[in-house]
């Protein structure tokens, strides 16, 4: 039983029983995990940002996976109960919308990679987004030592011996809803999904684990553009420009009838950049639809 609440989320007890119970037959999310895969039609993408880059300042342009965030957070408002994560065995709908993606320090092969976790607000223009985007791709870039990076610096400098009983303490206490709330506020590991756009490096997307520390319940990999056949209504079989989105998800936050649904929102957000990236406000959240498990 938790001590007192949590610093990021509520505690839902309008759940089934089966659902109560996941957590406790499976106590890792690596042993809850499902796997997703979309194939995405680049070319809206592309024609939308051809007609809204020439608006930008050409140092800081939109790219696809500013539409891919975008999406993800628009699916997650649209569809909060994938917004949920499990830790201590119970089940919890987190305050907000959190995206936490990767970058390398410089686009070299041997330069470091930082972390970064921005919050969502569906009612943000996109522009206003891909801003704080890049300003805070530029805090990671500049050398500056974060939170979380000062955390890190004092852990990593204990012995061994005291860094793995330091680290069991940290789960214990966050297990408790004890963990201090700088841990929480300033780690991207606590956040709604962690996104990684493989295609900037010329990867195909892989399917990812999912972090055992942290809270975390969603990873999505974007793959690079590439040409592949596609059938069309009609039957015919056409070459395109799609990039792959794959997802690896918690199966014990919510039935996979719901994230499908939810995903699909993301899939039409990408493939309708002009209608719905644009508009700020997305449709009314849906909470229902399934039956308790």
């Amino acid at each position: 039983m938790a001590l007192i609440g949590r610093e990021e989320g509520t505690l839902v007890t309008d759940i089934g029983r089966v659902r109560r119970i996941m957590p406790f037959i499976m106590p890792g999310r690596n042993g809850a995990q499902v796997f997703f895969e979309q194939m995405v039609d680049a070319r809206p993408a592309e024609r939308f940002l051809e007609s809204a880059n020439p608006k930008r300042p050409p140092e800081r342009p939109i790219t696809v996976f500013h539409l891919v965030l975008r999406a993800i957070g628009l699916g997650l408002t649209t569809f909060p109960r994938l917004n949920r994560f499990v830790v201590g065995s119970r089940l919890y709908q987190r305050d907000g919308i959190w995206l936490a993606f990767s970058a390398k320090i410089l686009l070299d092969r041997d330069a470091p990679v930082f972390t970064v976790k921005i919050p969502f607000d569906a009612a943000e223009p996109l522009e206003g987004m891909v801003d704080r985007v890049y300003s805070a791709l530029g805090a990671g870039r500049s050398g500056r030592q974060s939170a979380t990076d000062r955390e890190l610096r004092f852990f990593l400098a204990l012995p061994t011996p005291l860094l793995r009983a330091g680290v069991r303490l940290l789960r214990w206490l966050d297990a408790y809803n004890l963990l201090p709330a700088s841990f929480v506020r300033n780690d991207p590991l606590y956040a709604s999904a962690f996104i990684a756009n493989l295609g900037s490096v010329g990867l195909d997307a892989p399917f990812h684990h999912l972090y055992e520390y942290g809270t975390i319940p969603i990873f999505v990999a974007q793959g690079r553009r590439h040409r592949a056949p596609v059938v069309q209504d009609d039957g015919s079989v056409v070459a395109r420009e799609v990039f792959v989105l794959r997802y690896t998800y918690d199966e014990r936050i919510e039935d996979g009838f719901y994230a499908a649904r939810a995903l699909e929102r993301v899939r039409s957000v990408l493939e309708s950049p002009t209608q719905t990236v644009e508009d700020a406000v997305p449709a009314t959240p849906i909470m229902s639809g399934t039956a308790r498990r």
